[in-house]
C-alpha cells in the first residue's frame, strides 16, 4: 500500500494494515543540532520564498528575511502528520529517511482567507526585530533572535466598519476562479496522479481560528458577548467563501480529508463554553461537514492543542471523524479517550518532553502506544513540534522503538 491508501485504511480501522510512521514535525534549532550530531545532510530543509496563498505562505517574510537559506530557530519543520504547504515552513527528508518514515500529508494550495490578499509591507527594521504587514492583513512583530512565529499586534478586523469594508473588497463569493493559484493546473496534474493523502482547509482556516487570527484571542472573547452579530456575519460570510471554493476543487479532484484548525484549548480545557460552541461554531462547521460528506470526502479531523476532552462530543455531532495532537497535559489519557469514544480518529498523543529525559522516559511515554495501535484507528507521533533539548541519540531510540511497536502491530 502507497501512504494514501494506508491513511484511509487507518482511519477506517482497518485491522489488518500498519499505520503510518509520522511525526508532527520539528523545531528549525532541533534538526539544526541533529545535523551537528551526526545526521546524514543530504536535502536540507528548504525555506518556501514564493507567495502563492495564505494557506502556505503566511510568515515568509519573517522566515527568509536573512535570505541565507538557514533554517530560523523557531521555524518548524514538517514530518508527515502536519499537512504541508503551511505558514511558509519546510519539509523535512534527512529525518524521515534515515528513520524509515512515510512521505507528507499534502494540503490543497487554495486561497481561503482575503481576495485579492494584502500587500506585504515592511513597516520597520532593525538589528533585532521586523514589524511588517503579511498578506493576511496582521501587522506582526519578529524577533530575529528569537526567529519565533510573528507575534500579531494589529488585526485587519477592528469593528463593523474595517469589517464591512474588508467584506466588500477582499471576500466576493462569486470570484471563487481568482483563489486558485497561478500554477493550478500543474498541481492539479499532480493531486490527481498522488500517492500520499491529500487534505482541505488547515491553518488558519476554522471557527474559533480564523477569528482569533483575524481579530485577536481578547477581541474575539470580548465580542462574543457584545457584538454577536458581528461574529455571526464574520463566520456565515467565511462559510460561504469555503462551501464555494471547497465545491469548485471538489469537482476537480478527490480530497482525503479536510483539516480544521482551531486551537482552542490549553492545558486547563476549552478556552469557551459549551454555549459559545454551540452557537459559533456548530452551525457553520455542520454546514462544511454535510458538503464534505455528499461529495465523498471521508474523514473530517480537527486540530486542537491543550486539553481537548471537553470538545469531542460536541464536534463528533456534527461529523468530525478525528482529533489530534492529544498534548499530554492535565488528565489527557489515550486508552481513556479511546475508550470514551472507540470511532475517533487519533493522533499524536506522545509527550514530546519525555524523548529529552532518556530511555526510561521515553519508554513509559510509549507505554499506551502497543495497546493503542491493536485498538486501531490510531496514529501515534509526539503531541507537538519536538524541542532542540532532544538529542539525536535520545530520538533515534524513541522512534526506533515507536517503528518497532507500529511494525509488531502490523499483521501482514
Amino acid at each position: 500500500m502507497n501512504t494514501r491508501q494506508r491513511f484511509l485504511e487507518v482511519c477506517r480501522f482497518h485491522p489488518q494494515v500498519g499505520t503510518l510512521k509520522w511525526e508532527f514535525g520539528y523545531w528549525g534549532e532541533t534538526v539544526k543540532n541533529w545535523y551537528d550530531q551526526g545526521l546524514p545532510r543530504r536535502h536540507y530543509p528548504r525555506l518556501p520564498t514564493e507567495i502563492t496563498t495564505p494557506a502556505s505562505s503566511l510568515y515568509i517574510p519573517a522566515w527568509t528575511h536573512r535570505g541565507d537559506g538557514v533554517l530560523p530557530n523557531g521555524i518548524a519543520v514538517m514530518a508527515g502528520a502536519l499537512y504541508w504547504p503551511t505558514q511558509g515552513f519546510p519539509v523535512d527528508t534527512d529525518v524521515r529517511d534515515r528513520f524509515g518514515m512515510d512521505r507528507q500529508l499534502r494540503l490543497t494550495d487554495v486561497n481561503l482567507l482575503f481576495d485579492p490578499p494584502f500587500d506585504v509591507e515592511i513597516l520597520e527594521e532593525n538589528d533585532r526585530l521586523l514589524k511588517y504587514s503579511d498578506i493576511d492583513g496582521v501587522k506582526r512583530i519578529f524577533l530575529k533572535e528569537e526567529a519565533t512565529i510573528p507575534t500579531a499586534y494589529e488585526w485587519p478586523i477592528s469593528g463593523w466598519e474595517s469589517w464591512k469594508r474588508i467584506k466588500a473588497e477582499r471576500l466576493n463569493v462569486k470570484n471563487v476562479a481568482g483563489r486558485f493559484p497561478k500554477h493550478w493546473p500543474q498541481l492539479l496534474d499532480e493531486y490527481r496522479n498522488r500517492d500520499y493523502p491529500l487534505a482541505l482547509g488547515g491553518y488558519p482556516q476554522g471557527f474559533f481560528g480564523t477569528l482569533v487570527h483575524l481579530l485577536g484571542y481578547e477581541n474575539v472573547f470580548i465580542w462574543y458577548h457584545q457584538e454577536p452579530e458581528l461574529i455571526h456575519d464574520i463566520l456565515k460570510t467565511f462559510t460561504e467563501i469555503w462551501l464555494a471554493v471547497f465545491a469548485e476543487v471538489l469537482s476537480q479532484v478527490e480530497i482525503d480529508v479536510w483539516e480544521v484548525w482551531e486551537d482552542m484549548s490549553d492545558k486547563k480545557g476549552s478556552m469557551i463554553s459549551p454555549r459559545m460552541v454551540q452557537e459559533f461554531l456548530l452551525p457553520y462547521l455542520g454546514r462544511i461537514a454535510g458538503l464534505m460528506k455528499a461529495r465523498g470526502v471521508p474523514q473530517i479531523h480537527l486540530d486542537t492543542d491543550g486539553d481537548c476532552r471537553s470538545l469531542i462530543p460536541h464536534f463528533l455531532q456534527v461529523g468530525v471523524t478525528g482529533m489530534w495532537p492529544f498534548e499530554q497535559t492535565g488528565g489527557v489519557d489515550l486508552l481513556t479517550i479511546r475508550e470514551q469514544y472507540p470511532t475517533l480518529v487519533m493522533a499524536g498523543g506522545i509527550a514530546k518532553g519525555a524523548l529529552a529525559r532518556g530511555k526510561a522516559s521515553i519508554d513509559q511515554a510509549l507505554a499506551p502506544i502497543g495497546e493503542m495501535l491493536r485498538r486501531g484507528g490510531y496514529i501515534p507521533h509526539t503531541d507537538h513540534f519536538v524541542p532542540p533539548d532532544v538529542s539525536l541519540e535520545d530520538f533515534a531510540y524513541y522512534r526506533t522503538r515507536l517503528n518497532d511497536l507500529i511494525d509488531s502491530c502490523s499483521k501482514p
